[in-house]
């Protein structure tokens, strides 16, 4: 599985952007699809996720902001943020899971820099 993310930038505080992230390649029994974010010397962290079933969940910074969703047909995840704040400033990356048989696998598209200058 491929994943190729687009979308991140600079913007103001208090402005907005859309990632988004194509998935390609073996995709069959794709589940999970998220999107991480990193801080400078810090470890990857969830902000958003969605399942094959729709289920979603949010970090607490970002709910109420953030809004995952997932075009199935198009193997598309979206992230739009919304009244971005300097805090969100990092480098964010697609997430995708897939479970064959008893094996599940991780797959992380390139990062994308997201700057929110204050």
């Amino acid at each position: 599985v491929q994943l190729q993310a687009s979308g991140g930038g600079l913007v103001q505080a208090g402005g907005s952007l859309r990632l988004s992230c194509a998935a390609s390649g073996s995709i069959f029994n794709i589940n999970t699809m998220a999107w991480y974010r990193q801080f400078p010397g810090k470890q990857r962290e969830l902000v958003a996720a969605t399942t094959s079933g729709g289920r979603t969940n949010y970090a607490d910074s970002v709910k109420g902001r953030f809004t995952i969703s997932r075009d199935n047909a198009k193997n598309m995840v979206y992230l739009q943020m919304n009244s971005l704040k300097a805090e969100d400033t990092a480098v964010y990356y697609c997430y995708t899971d897939k479970r064959v048989l008893s094996n599940v696998y991780n797959y992380w598209g390139q990062g994308t820099q997201v700057t929110v200058s204050s």
